[in-house]
């Protein structure tokens, strides 16, 4: 029930994926296409603690909540609480019913491998691609990123949804509550208009 990660963007996810291949890293969840909705009620009451509730669709579907976070050394660290559910549609009607609205939707693909203890996402999103590292503490996420040779420098200390924030206010034709493949298919968006520095260079 604790999340503890360090996320890092990267420009050779091939590479990132070879290296855990080299590594004879585990496949524990081939690449899949994750939908995702963020809920919160009309007075963002829980984005304002810096709380998550999520309703997620990958090979089943999942509810989740994250308390706010703490960052340490660039690894962020909350609780997480997250169940199966039945029925994705159900459960989305179930939280409206409550009075939760939709926030915020996003779409990644998602490959997880397990490796020296710790989960491995590579994540590719509209924007960009990133590497997620999950472990017990610092010092095994830190010691997985060397061994991907990934600059521990580099780490994002943030979320994909505040990621989004900063891009849309660079490109205010965006809609800021849906990161779709869709929605960014054809715009000439980088992930360099938010300044974030690539972890594998």
């Amino acid at each position: 029930m604790q999340e503890t990660e360090a996320k890092f963007f990267v420009l050779d996810l091939d590479g990132i994926r070879m290296r855990l291949q080299i590594l004879e890293a585990h496949l524990i969840q081939p690449r899949v296409l994750e939908t995702n909705i963020r809920f919160d009620l009309p007075d963002c009451g829980l984005r304002s603690k810096g709380q998550v509730l999520r309703l997620r669709q990958d090979t089943e579907a999942k509810f989740t909540f994250k308390s706010g976070s703490t960052n340490l050394q660039g690894v962020l660290s909350r609780k997480e609480i997250e169940f199966v559910v039945d029925d994705f549609e159900k459960a989305k009607l179930f939280l409206e019913a409550l009075g939760y609205q939709r926030l915020f939707y996003y779409e990644k693909y998602r490959t997880t491998y397990e490796f020296s203890e710790c989960h491995i996402m590579l994540d590719e999103l509209p924007y960009g691609n990133f590497v997620e590292i999950e472990g017990e503490n610092v010092e095994v996420i830190r010691e997985v990123a060397d061994r991907l040779n990934i600059k521990w420098d580099k780490a994002i200390p943030t979320s994909y949804h505040i990621l989004f924030d900063q891009l849309c206010a660079k490109h205010p034709e965006l809609d800021p509550s849906d990161l779709s493949f869709s929605a960014l298919n054809g715009k000439n968006i980088t992930v360099e208009d938010i300044f974030i520095r690539a972890g594998d260079v």
